[in-house]
């Protein structure tokens, strides 16, 4: 009897260690594609990286990371809905990620969500007050917002902010080409100009 309980805890101990064994290889193979994914975006391998990244997900689709650097790869492929996707799945599993909610910001600028933009990139400047970036883009989307009324104090305040980072950080060529979106709205809204 003592033989048969020893030998039964002994398949028990061995069952769950060779579980255990499956479980580390399975997230070792999804950080192996994930590095790999990263190896082949460097090069601008993007469709490869794309495919990478996606291999490294279905290993672990927690990864928070794999999911953004696929909303990368995609963005730099110009798949914009995909990256958007991959942005969304970023954002889903880590909210508190500004880098995601900013990188969804200006994706869906480009797929002109102009709201959607608004609403992530809200998010952004209010934790991250310092991100030309996100300022300007926040700026362009409340431009380009037409469903309710126009944000045009919202529009000028954003697009002057990024301005003055973009110059403190002395991002000369951000700054100007954020500047002449600024004089446009001003000229569009009847601001008056101020040098």
């Amino acid at each position: 009897m003592t033989f048969r309980l020893a030998s039964a805890f002994a398949v028990s101990v061995l069952a769950i260690l060779l579980g255990w064994a499956l479980e580390v290889r399975a997230q070792m193979g999804a950080e192996e594609w994930f590095l790999k994914g990263n190896t082949l975006s460097s090069t601008g391998r993007f469709d490869e990286a794309v495919e990478a990244y996606k291999r490294s997900i279905e290993k672990n689709p927690k990864a928070t990371v794999a999911h953004f650097n696929l909303g990368l790869a995609y963005k730099n492929l110009n798949r914009m809905g995909e990256a958007a996707a991959a942005f969304e799945k970023t954002v889903e599993l880590e909210p508190g990620n500004l880098d995601a909610r900013y990188s969804l910001g200006n994706v869906y600028n480009h797929l002109e969500r102009w709201e959607d933009a608004i609403a992530q990139l809200n998010i952004v400047v209010h934790r991250r007050r310092a991100d030309a970036e996100a300022h300007g883009n926040l700026g362009w989307a409340y431009f380009n917002y037409k469903k309710g009324p126009p944000f045009k104090h919202l529009v000028i305040v954003n697009l002057r902010k990024a301005v003055r980072l973009f110059e403190a950080k002395d991002q000369l060529g951000s700054a100007d080409a954020t500047r002449r979106v600024l004089e446009e709205a001003m000229a569009r809204f009847g601001f008056p100009e101020v040098h």
